[in-house]
């Protein structure tokens, strides 16, 4: 398996699971991972928050933990990476107000690269504009912002991922096994048993 170069953009109030659970896997299987948020340099952090289902008519949010940076926002070139992932959580609702982070995720989509996006990390693919013809999940009360933005909504449980082309994308946290399986797919993995 050859070795690929993956891009993380992240914020404060990124989802727990989501930033920690993708970055471990990936690099366990041998990526490498840079994880960068705007305005924020290698060895900064980002306070991550942990979203929950417990009944009520949407998640609940408490504070996580801290998610340390290992490269820095300003010198990341995206078309020196293979793939691009998103987390969910507060933070796309703010990152997509950057523009720099805007372009990067239009190089990706151009390129046709991965990018696997998860929750309301597709809130950054809408403001971007690059769902137009697209179908893509997301967490439940970011459907709307998918299908303004030109893209098909696709209301899956909670633990599924969907692939469209090179968008991989799912719901929530619930998702991570067919989500980075999908994701892995995407890039080429093998993982032998």
């Amino acid at each position: 398996m050859a070795q690929k170069k993956i891009l993380m953009i992240v914020g404060d109030f990124v989802e727990d699971y989501e930033v920690m659970v993708p970055f471990q896997a990936l690099l366990m299987v041998g990526h490498e991972v840079h994880t960068v948020c705007p305005d924020k340099k290698a060895g900064e952090s980002v306070k991550t928050a942990i979203h929950d289902f417990e009944g009520d008519q949407t998640y609940s949010e408490k504070r996580g933990h801290n998610f340390t940076l290992n490269a820095n926002f300003d010198d990341v070139a995206a078309d020196g990476y293979d793939a691009l992932v998103i987390p969910g959580g507060r933070a796309p609702e703010y990152i997509r107000l950057n523009d720099r982070v805007l372009e990067m995720v239009r190089h990706f989509a151009s390129a046709g690269k991965p990018i696997a996006a998860i929750c309301h990390g597709a809130q950054v693919l809408a403001a971007a504009g690059v769902l137009e013809g697209r179908s893509c999940s997301a967490y439940p009360a970011v459907g709307p912002d998918v299908t303004r933005a030109g893209g098909k909504y696709m209301d899956i449980a909670v633990d599924q991922a969907h692939v469209d082309g090179n968008l991989i994308s799912a719901p929530a946290w619930p998702a991570h096994p067919q989500w980075l399986s999908k994701f892995l797919a995407a890039l080429g993995t093998r993982i032998e048993p």
